[in-house]
């Protein structure tokens, strides 16, 4: 026969300066959480300027420190992606509005692809990574997206 074993908890009882919702500063609630984080993840603001990556991240993506890219457009900030061909040219501008950062931002959706991202170092071997994307919103819009990367 099964047995099944119910606890009570206490209610929590947020103290007067808890606030009872969400805030609705969800960017700069993920930026302190993305720079933190031990995972390769960025967040980018609705004007596609980097707001917070970690430190995993900028070594993933051949970015140098997180202190150096912030605030720069991501596509301006040093990021090289090249296309799948065997010839490795640069990802043309249509081609980049389609990255899962910059999908989820037009979108509103979920976004997910592989990036073929240029080494750091002209000898330094190119890595393919995976990246997932969502919107982030800040009262009901798109304010940003955050991705998280993991290499292929």
């Amino acid at each position: 026969m099964a047995h099944v074993e119910l606890s009570l908890s206490e209610v929590f009882v947020p103290t007067a300066g808890t606030p009872a919702e969400q805030g609705s500063d969800n960017v700069g609630q993920w930026s302190s959480t993305v720079s933190a984080a031990d995972e390769p993840c960025l967040l980018i603001g609705a004007d596609a300027r980097v707001v917070a990556i970690s430190a995993s991240g900028c070594e993933l993506l051949g970015l140098g420190a997180p202190q150096d890219v912030i605030g720069r457009p991501l596509l301006d900030g040093g990021l090289r992606l090249l296309d799948f061909t065997a010839n490795r040219g640069e990802l043309t501008e249509p081609e980049l509005d389609k990255i899962p950062p910059l999908l989820a931002l037009s979108s509103g959706r979920l976004a997910r692809g592989l990036l073929r991202v240029q080494g750091a170092e002209p000898d330094a071997p190119d890595a393919t990574v995976d990246a997932i994307s969502t919107p982030v919103l800040a009262d009901g819009a798109v304010a940003g997206s955050l991705t998280f990367f993991s290499e292929v």
